[in-house]
């Protein structure tokens, strides 16, 4: 009985895990095509003056913080493997400088 509970929760795990990265591939293509939508009226309606770069950033900052949230800090290497991995490196200096 545990055992299908445990496997239960594993689905539902994934199952979130696969909606909240759709979620971002969703919103990832709707601020693309925000930001082609706001470049193109700013070129054909005031093309002396680029105001399409006040929006950019805060797009950009926006979908960068959603995959943050999405996928976490171990897509940049800051995940539970570099944190053992860091670990042990410094178990190891501390063993090697107090062997010498």
């Amino acid at each position: 009985m545990e055992e299908k509970y445990i496997e239960e929760q594993r689905y539902l795990k994934a199952k979130k895990r696969v909606k909240d990265v759709k979620g971002f591939y969703i919103h990832f293509v709707i601020e693309v095509f925000s930001l082609a939508i706001i470049v193109s009226v700013n070129l054909i309606f005031s093309p002396g003056y680029h105001w399409f770069w006040f929006a950019a950033p805060g797009i950009v900052f926006v979908v960068i913080l959603h995959w943050f949230l999405v996928f976490g800090s171990s897509k940049i290497g800051f995940g539970k493997e570099w944190e053992e991995k860091k670990i042990q490196e410094l178990i190891d200096e501390d063993k090697n400088s107090s062997n010498k």
